[in-house]
């Protein structure tokens, strides 16, 4: 495009005449090259304010006449989408604008008026349900909690390699999953090579199921996840036991040690749970006083602290397996329903040797989602929250 002239209106702001350096037009219907300007159509959108002036675009949009068809068309402008008063970076910095903050406190600025925006963010939802991931080589299925405590899930998906969400659903459902996973085609399906995903086969079924030359990675956070809940179960146990034999002490020395006993479990759970290389000093006085008081649950602590070190420490799947396999042997007594799950995702668990692939990173993205319901005081309708956090990434990653 050139520029024609420019003017200046007060109250209105900056004006440039505008048209098509080209002196050819492609017919959409046949693909001919036009020369032949059937007529000229002139009319104004509105571009991106240069400081706190607002810009006008006075464009000539010429109609050409294809010598093939013998029928006029209008040239195509690539930075103005058809039948709209704004240009598509106007738009872009509008829905940047709009994600940070909300629509009305947005046009109260005067550029653009809520129906625009509403558009913009209409036309932003048209072309994200028409996208496809590209270059998708890591996946990331995962859950998170819309409502805290609700039961109400849905499920994410993630661009590993991006850190980028590519999808959510209002449900986690294994058909639900596989209508859109199916929606981004062969191509993309048989380029993914790795899907890291927590323990449920629906997941793993549909991995094997739809993307053919993917290896399924268990994602290591969850495999944790099971292994603290065993352990703080046992604390909890050792816990009521202490309580039941103070109250059932006889002799006042017994009901003081198992006091003290108590004592020391209380407010464990963090320090247990907790990575031992993370805790200040006096957490780990704390873990000292836990360990002198339960042998069992210095065991359990241990054997957590040892598969959690196998995760960190070993960079294939043929040592993983090796140290696995010895854990295992040492964790049957401790963590039956942990060394039971391992042994059943073996392959799956293994697998994360190799390349450290794991879904962690959708902390991150729920943190961020969180942040992005509360921006715009919750949301009733889910597709809307959809469609805002898609373009969040999509705009800003």
């Amino acid at each position: 495009m050139k520029v024609i002239s420019q003017r200046q209106h007060e109250g209105i702001g900056i004006i440039l005449q505008i048209e098509s350096i080209g002196q050819e037009s492609v017919c959409p219907r046949c693909r001919t090259k036009s020369h032949r300007v059937h007529q000229n159509h002139r009319y104004i959108v509105k571009d991106l304010p240069w400081g706190e002036q607002t810009v006008f675009l006075e464009i000539n949009r010429r109609q050409f006449k294809c010598k093939n068809c013998r029928k006029p068309f209008s040239e195509d402008l690539e930075f103005i989408k058809k039948r709209r008063t704004y240009t598509k970076r106007l738009a872009a910095r509008t829905l940047q604008e709009v994600l940070e903050n909300e629509i009305h406190s947005v046009a109260k600025k005067g550029v653009v008026t809520t129906e625009e925006i509403e558009r913009m963010l209409k036309d932003a939802a048209e072309e994200l349900g028409q996208s496809k991931p590209s270059e998708l080589k890591r996946l990331g299925i995962d859950e998170i909690a819309l409502i805290k405590g609700k039961g109400n899930y849905c499920a994410v998906l993630i661009d590993l390699c991006k850190s980028k969400l590519i999808g959510i659903l209002a449900g986690r459902t294994q058909a639900e999953i596989s209508q859109v996973i199916r929606g981004w085609g062969t191509e993309v399906l048989e380029g993914i090579e790795e899907v890291s995903i927590d323990l449920w086969k629906g997941y793993k079924s549909l991995v094997t199921e739809l993307m053919p030359n993917a290896q399924v990675v268990a994602d290591r956070f969850h495999v944790m996840v099971q292994i603290n809940q065993e352990l703080d179960i046992q604390r909890k146990r050792e816990k009521r036991k202490r309580e039941d034999s103070m109250k059932s002490a006889k002799k006042s020395k017994e009901k003081v040690e198992h006091e003290q006993a108590l004592e020391k479990l209380k407010n464990s759970k963090y320090v247990l749970l907790k990575n031992e290389k993370d805790l200040n000093q006096e957490q780990e006085m704390k873990l000292i006083q836990v360990k002198e008081v339960s042998p069992e649950l210095k065991i359990m602590h241990e054997l957590k602290e040892e598969i959690r070190k196998i995760y960190e420490e070993t960079d294939n799947w043929l040592t993983g397996l090796l140290k696995l396999g010895v854990w295992l042997a040492s964790a049957q007594k401790y963590f039956p329903k942990s060394q039971s799950t391992i042994i059943r995702w073996l392959d799956e668990i293994i697998a994360y040797f190799d390349n450290k692939t794991t879904s962690g990173i959708v902390e991150g993205i729920n943190n961020k989602l969180k942040l992005i319901k509360r921006s715009a005081y919750g949301f009733r309708n889910f597709e809307n929250y959809r469609i805002r956090c898609l373009l969040t990434w999509q705009i800003n990653y």
